[in-house]
């Protein structure tokens, strides 16, 4: 596992992403977190950034304002630079139509929030092993 996994977060829900947080912090303490509201704000940052700074992991909302998880997919899919990094959605939703749409626009996977830490924390967990 890498120790300074640098990692991206998309997620309009606040409580959420402290959440998401919370357990990637308890996984691997050293982790570096970029936390972004929506998917503009995190497309703009990584288009302003160098490869070597890139994220070795993507986490995502599916509905977010401005530009949802799916939208930033369909994005990223465009950009090779973007294509060896693995993006997963993680969302309230498991509508099976947001989980193809997801899917087919370059997600590596997509999962439900689980609702308590422990579970949480096996996410992460599971969330890190793909920064390898």
């Amino acid at each position: 596992m890498h120790k300074e996994a640098k990692i991206l977060i998309a997620d309009d829900d606040l409580e959420d992403m402290e959440l998401i947080e919370e357990a990637f912090l308890n996984v691997q303490p050293a982790v570096q977190l970029f936390k972004f509201t929506n998917g503009k704000l995190a497309i703009e940052y990584l288009n302003a950034i160098q490869d070597v700074e890139l994220p070795c992991l993507m986490v995502l909302d599916y509905n977010m304002p401005e530009i949802n998880g799916s939208e930033m997919l369909s994005h990223l899919k465009k950009q090779k630079r973007y294509s060896a990094i693995p993006k997963v959605v993680l969302s309230t939703s498991n509508a099976p139509l947001h989980i193809h749409e997801c899917m087919s626009h370059g997600a590596t996977d997509y999962m439900v929030k689980p609702d308590n830490i422990k579970e949480l924390n096996l996410l992460a967990q599971r969330l890190l092993s793909l920064c390898d």
